[in-house]
């Protein structure tokens, strides 16, 4: 009975530690699932992190490259509509010509230089100069206006401001001090949205009240000037109204639009060096009588801001020149032919 004994003992004794050894495997075993999930979970963080922040890399690469096309696209539009306008005012240089020679016959005195004068605006009526400048800046309000208006001020000059529907006190603020120094309020739409905009005159119609609307409400200025998002000759594939009716439209609600015949070539995607959009701006000003200088008002547009003081010198410099807002007398340059032609 007592070797009985030992060897059930001795048996029991190898199956515990059988047992204790498969406990400690399990234990083991238990312990390293939980760290290789711990790893996995800590390496899944980082993964979703990553794809993550890859996501909103390749969704801010989108909206740039929308951004790229969509200046690239009215670069071509300013472009095509620069070409037909040169077109279209090339039989007036004989006239301006002409002109000129029959104000020297007469001894009528050409004024030069800015349009203020003892601090009192001159209205193109008034001004005799041959050669009108029209600085018109549009997109704006935005956070270099204060900057445009503070250079405008210094050389004593009156620009034209199509701006958007911008919100905000701050865009508030610089519409009220773009009316309170004197200079012209202009619409370039509320949204700037081509495909909204152009989609019927029934869009374009509500965009136009909205915006007239708030302008006024925050300026006390009814507008009744308008420029075009992408010109009056624009391209843009989205269009479903024929921009003759749109003119036609504004016109029926007293409102003038003005496209432009001279481009600083700022509104490319390219921001282009100084020197090029003082060339731009002012190589061409000889040829018309009535020259609207195309410029945008954008923090993305560094070097506008640099060369805007160097353009106004040096038409201020040119002979029987001047420079003003666009008034009611002021002659429309326009891309399009859209008046009947009884009219």
């Amino acid at each position: 009975m007592a070797e009985g004994n030992k060897q059930i003992t001795g048996k029991q004794k190898r199956r515990w530690r059988l047992r204790r050894c498969n406990v400690q495997m399990l234990v083991i075993t238990i312990v390293m699932l939980a760290l290789l999930s711990s790893i996995l979970i800590v390496r899944m963080q980082k993964l979703n992190e990553t794809i993550a922040h890859l996501t909103a890399q390749v969704e801010m690469l989108s909206r740039l490259v929308e951004e790229e096309r969509a200046q690239a696209a009215n670069l071509r539009e300013e472009l095509q509509a620069a070409g037909r306008q040169d077109s279209f005012t090339a039989g007036k240089e004989s006239e301006g010509q002409q002109a000129a020679q029959d104000q020297e016959t007469k001894g009528e005195v050409q004024q030069t230089g800015q349009g203020i004068k003892d601090g009192v605006q001159q209205t193109a009526a008034q001004v005799t100069a041959m050669h009108k400048v029209y600085l018109t800046i549009d997109d704006g309000p935005s956070s270099v206006t204060q900057d445009i208006l503070d250079i405008l001020k210094q050389y004593g000059i009156k620009a034209t401001f199509f701006v958007v529907g911008k919100d905000g006190e701050t865009a508030k603020e610089s519409l009220k001090q773009i009316v309170e120094d004197g200079h012209t309020l202009g619409m370039h739409s509320g949204t700037h949205n081509y495909t909204e905009l152009y989609a019927s005159i029934e869009s374009f119609a509500e965009d136009l009240e909205a915006q007239r609307k708030y302008l006024y409400e925050v300026t006390g200025v009814t507008c009744d000037i308008y420029r075009f998002p992408g010109g009056s000759s624009n391209t843009v594939k989205t269009r479903a109204v024929d921009m003759a009716d749109l003119a036609k439209y504004l016109d029926s609600q007293g409102i003038r639009f003005f496209d432009w015949n001279i481009s600083s070539g700022d509104g490319s995607s390219v921001v282009l060096p100084v020197e090029t959009l003082v060339e731009n701006c002012t190589a061409n000003i000889s040829k018309y009588e009535t020259s609207v200088i195309l410029m945008h008002d954008s923090p993305l547009k560094s070097t506008t801001l640099e060369a805007l003081p160097k353009i106004i010198e040096i038409i201020q410099g040119m002979e029987d020149t001047v420079i003003l807002p666009i008034t009611d007398e002021t002659e429309l340059v326009q891309h399009i032919k859209w008046q009947d032609e009884e009219q």
